[in-house]
């Protein structure tokens, strides 16, 4: 089976409710000639309804940044996994590294996540990657595959398009600096290998496992020719029509 690519922007906290609003109109518009992949868009919380009216009746999807696991209750400043349901969001992004090394969130808690999500039918796009020590020190496989065991603890899936893993090596993150298509190829047949292990190989060849971390006009085809990767996660890239564009249309 051909997995589906799939282009993921990720605004992180930046831009109000008219900036995102013009930019969902545009991102739309150039979205609107992608037949053959799937494009979606993650805005801030606050602009999640406006930019579903802006995006009402295209083909781009929508996803929250993060979600909690309960659908309601006294769990302050946390979403729901319902309340994003009803703004038109398919997707949760979920154990982004800024969430892990910024706010102190485990594996125990990404699981937790993982499984409120998909209990309610969101997909979960569960985050894994390392940092520049874990690379020097040769232990990049041995993060990624504690990461996606205990993050996928107890979960069992009837079909692959449930989950979306995204593998985004924590020293590419907004640095400017990429993982070589080798090497980004060379962890992503890793991690379709652990899922093969987690859940069965027929799944883990059909699930869709994206790269991020300094996506942009320039390595995006080369990336995308790899063999096991099947998407993006764009980050500052996502912020600029044009280039989002170009990210979008990857030749």
């Amino acid at each position: 089976m051909e997995r589906r690519p799939l282009i993921a922007g990720n605004w992180k906290m930046n831009l109000g409710i008219v900036a995102s609003k013009n930019l969902a109109e545009q991102i739309r518009q150039s979205a609107s000639k992608a037949t053959d992949r799937d494009v979606m868009i993650a805005p801030t919380f606050t602009s999640l309804p406006i930019v579903a009216a802006a995006l009402e009746g295209s083909n781009v999807l929508m996803a929250g940044q993060n979600v909690c696991w309960e659908e309601n209750g006294a769990f302050t400043a946390e979403i729901s996994p319902t309340m994003l349901l009803e703004l038109g969001c398919s997707f949760a992004i979920i154990g982004h590294s800024e969430r892990r090394h910024i706010f102190g969130e485990d594996d125990a808690l990404i699981n937790r996540r993982i499984k409120g999500a998909m209990k309610f039918g969101l997909t979960p796009i569960h985050c894994i990657g390392e940092t520049l020590d874990d690379r020097e020190a040769d232990k990049t496989m041995t993060i990624l595959e504690s990461q996606l065991r205990k993050g996928l603890q107890d979960i069992t899936l009837s079909k692959a398009d449930n989950l979306v893993i995204a593998y985004e090596p924590v020293w590419a993150i907004g640095t400017g600096k990429t993982a070589s298509k080798e090497q980004a190829q060379e962890v992503h047949a890793f991690v379709r290998d652990i899922l093969a292990d987690i859940f069965e190989k027929s799944i883990a060849s059909e699930m869709r496992i994206l790269y991020g971390g300094s996506v942009n006009p320039e390595n995006v085809d080369s990336l995308m020719g790899q063999k096991d990767i099947d998407g993006a996660l764009v980050g500052g890239a996502a912020l600029k029509a044009d280039i989002f564009d170009r990210i979008i249309h990857f030749r």
